[in-house]
């Protein structure tokens, strides 16, 4: 498929700008530059939504999470829940970089949002993400009364970097047995740590991430590398999928992951799960973060949020 014409016109306006790239600058100004161009191009926070910052328990300290609700659901009614967790290759991004995302999935498919502040590398490498979310996903699954939350209907997704998380608190999901988690929505993701993927040969320059700074977060979160192939890093190398709960994968056709997240999505088929695959053609990885720009952004939005909604309202018993 052909590179949408709406996502090639940002190519080219980014290709004038030429602004410096991720490695290049080291994560905390990476961290900054991600924030910034996140405003533009995500759009505002949409109508009817309600917020609240906490903070819960961590394995290394208090985690900072942000609660989100429709406005139109009674403040005292316990609504099934999405958590999320962010993109930026384990290195940047925040809840404010993703909040306008958080926010529309709540309000469009009508659900609970726990977007979660995990812990970032290179300061804190794996498995401390992972250790943050799951102990965020524990902890909803305990406490979810206390913050208007239906315990009993948990999903967990997110973009890139956070979809590879949350792919991987579904595999330990399943082996804890916690059956509360009842789906799982990954957008885009990193499911293994290797650069070398035909996907990554045909897109390694010149369509938004770099097969360079894709490595530079790889080598950011895991510098041990025998840790490239836990599954809990690179859910691809997980011994087996069966059982964990039903997933809906999204990819891009000019993506440097697309190839890793097809192959989690057969992964997923061959181990019985049921799982639906979008690929977006002609979109590149990131898209759903420049809403305010792309139409296609806006469907798939729309297309998860309503995939979250069969699974956590129409179909819950």
């Amino acid at each position: 498929m052909a590179l949408d014409p709406e996502v090639k016109r940002l190519l080219d306006i980014a290709a004038k700008l030429n602004p410096p790239a991720w490695e290049s600058v080291g994560a905390v100004a990476a961290r900054e530059m991600f924030l910034k161009s996140r405003g533009a191009s995500g759009g505002r926070r949409p109508d009817g939504v309600v917020s609240s910052d906490r903070t819960i328990p961590g394995p290394a300290g208090p985690i900072p999470v942000r609660l989100y609700r429709p406005a139109s659901e009674p403040a005292d009614k316990a609504l099934p829940a999405l958590i999320y967790v962010h993109g930026g290759g384990w290195v940047i991004g925040d809840l404010e970089s993703h909040d306008v995302t958080a926010a529309r999935l709540a309000v469009f498919a009508g659900v609970a949002v726990m977007s979660v502040d995990y812990r970032l590398a290179p300061e804190h490498p794996f498995p401390a993400a992972f250790d943050d979310v799951v102990a965020a996903l524990r902890w909803l699954a305990a406490n979810a009364a206390t913050v208007g939350i239906d315990g009993a209907r948990l999903a967990i997704g997110g973009d890139s970097a956070g979809a590879n998380i949350a792919a991987s608190a579904a595999i330990l999901a399943r082996d804890e047995g916690i059956a509360a988690l009842r789906f799982q929505l990954l957008s885009y993701p990193v499911t293994d740590a290797v650069t070398t993927t035909e996907s990554y040969q045909l897109f390694a320059t010149g369509y938004g991430l770099t097969c360079a700074s894709m490595q530079w977060f790889i080598d950011c979160y895991l510098p041990n590398e025998a840790d490239r192939s836990d599954w809990r890093a690179a859910p691809l190398h997980a011994a087996s999928l069966q059982g964990v709960c039903p997933a809906f994968v999204m990819t891009c056709g000019y993506d440097p992951l697309r190839d890793e997240g097809r192959a989690y999505v057969r992964r997923l088929n061959g181990a019985g799960v049921r799982v639906d695959h979008v690929e977006f053609g002609g979109m590149n990885h990131g898209f759903l973060g420049s809403y305010a720009l792309l139409h296609t952004a806006r469907r798939a939005i729309a297309t998860a949020a309503l995939a979250l909604r069969e699974a956590l309202i129409e179909r819950a018993g």
